[in-house]
């Protein structure tokens, strides 16, 4: 399927926010700034009002670990290149073809998703399915409606990792979050929009397949839900009045629906930077010598080794890659720059940050929040890393291995989500 970026602008008069949705796995915050500066340029918005989010497939291009690549380099830096201004160029769009809307918020649940976080035999825990973890199932929807009812824009908001696909194939995919849109679009009409929401450690409950029609279910069986709870949102509320009885062979009640136009809801966004504990490194030196170790060993089995030998080199090399440039990025440091995000639609908040919180992270956001709906997602506005649970880190894993934030990050990031949240609704900080 086709990869897009998506784009939605919004305001009421006052304030303008621009929402974009994109099929990537994300970039890091130089190529994030790219886009940014392109999308400002174009439109003549500031950062503050642009949240720019990535639905996170992992069958697409690498938008984000260049220095990986081998071979074919200038190929993958010529497509960046050319990524920011046709990403700004969909937000122009869309600001020339804006129209009065009503909108209305509802939700939903769709059971595609498990937890990933799978203890193996040997005890460790990996990437798989654990089938008793905790999961949510929650799909979140926002429907735009032109005066007349007709839908104009849905946004659909869900946490589910974009791993469906895998290295048993090399056609490059949107994954689930493609067909999905497909679905809403042909089922309600209007453009629909994708926020991949707080995914670290939920996956797809079919994962790491080269099967493309396994995708393509998994995303029809969310568009579906995602449909059925926006075709049951009502932008235009209608108040029951009873006006008489008919006399049938069943005395019958009758009533008049009356539409009550609402308030206009007030827009509001926000960007805020915070600081998040960062994990304590040691040994620096030693990790980039593994890492450079194991770099020479992959070239060496490309010359002689079998593919599965090399792929295994393969994946060492990489995490050990990662975990060395983790330790030179972060080591001595105590705290970490990490952006949130919210943007207000009268009484719905989008709550957005850089990066792979934890389902339970946006869970006690949701509790806590003072809004009716809160719809909070990862991978926004640049900055990749996993911003796991502080029990997670007595069990281990990957996320827990990749993951350059202490244990002390997730109880920080909901109490200023809560904050950030607080401040918007109370328009405080606005």
């Amino acid at each position: 399927m086709p990869f897009y970026a998506t784009a939605l602008v919004l305001s009421d008069g006052q304030e303008t926010a621009a929402i974009v949705d994109v099929d990537a796995i994300g970039f890091d915050r130089e190529w994030t700034d790219k886009i940014l500066s392109a999308i400002e340029e174009l439109t003549g918005l500031n950062r503050n009002q642009i949240r720019f989010s990535c639905t996170h497939t992992h069958s697409g291009p690498n938008t984000f670990r260049l220095q990986n690549i081998s071979e074919g380099l200038d190929m993958a830096v010529s497509y960046m290149e050319g990524l920011p201004l046709r990403i700004a160029s969909a937000v122009w769009q869309a600001q020339q073809s804006m129209q009065p809307v009503r909108c209305a918020a509802g939700s939903g649940s769709c059971d595609i998703n498990v937890n990933r976080r799978f203890r193996a035999p040997d005890g460790s825990v990996i990437v798989g399915r654990n089938w008793e973890g905790l999961v949510d199932p929650t799909v979140r929807v926002i429907r735009f409606d032109d005066l007349n009812e007709n839908p104009v824009a849905t946004i659909v908001n869900y946490a589910c990792h974009g791993t469906t696909m895998a290295w048993q194939t090399q056609m490059f995919t949107p994954d689930f979050p493609g067909p999905m849109r497909k679905v809403v679009e042909e089922q309600m009409g209007g453009t629909c929009l994708f926020l991949q929401g707080a995914a670290a450690n939920l996956g797809p409950r079919r994962g790491f397949t080269g099967d493309c029609n396994v995708y393509r279910k998994l995303g029809k069986i969310l568009g579906l839900e995602a449909s059925r709870i926006a075709q049951e949102i009502e932008t235009l509320p209608r108040r029951e009045r009873f006006v008489g009885i008919m006399p049938s062979g069943a005395t019958i009640a009758m009533y008049e629906d009356e539409a009550v136009e609402p308030e206009p809801p007030v827009l509001r966004a926000l960007r805020r930077v915070i600081q998040l504990p960062a994990k304590k490194y040691s040994g620096v030196e030693e990790l980039q010598t593994e890492a450079d170790a194991l770099l020479a060993e992959v070239s060496r089995l490309r010359r002689e080794g079998t593919v599965d030998e090399m792929r295994l080199a393969n994946a060492k090399a990489t995490q050990a890659g990662w975990r060395a440039s983790n330790a030179r990025t972060y080591f001595g440091r105590e705290s970490i720059d990490w952006e949130l995000h919210c943007i207000r639609i009268g009484p719905i908040a989008l709550l957005s940050v850089a990066g792979e919180p934890f389902m339970e992270i946006a869970q006690r956001i949701v509790a806590q929040s003072p809004f009716e709906h809160t719809l909070v997602c990862g991978y926004t506005n640049g900055g990749l890393g996993y911003i796991p649970t502080r029990e997670a880190y007595g069990e281990g894993g990957y996320e827990i291995e990749a993951t350059f934030f202490s244990p002390d990050a997730a109880d920080k990031l909901v109490a200023e989500g809560i904050r950030l949240l607080r401040d918007v609704a109370a328009d405080t900080a606005c």
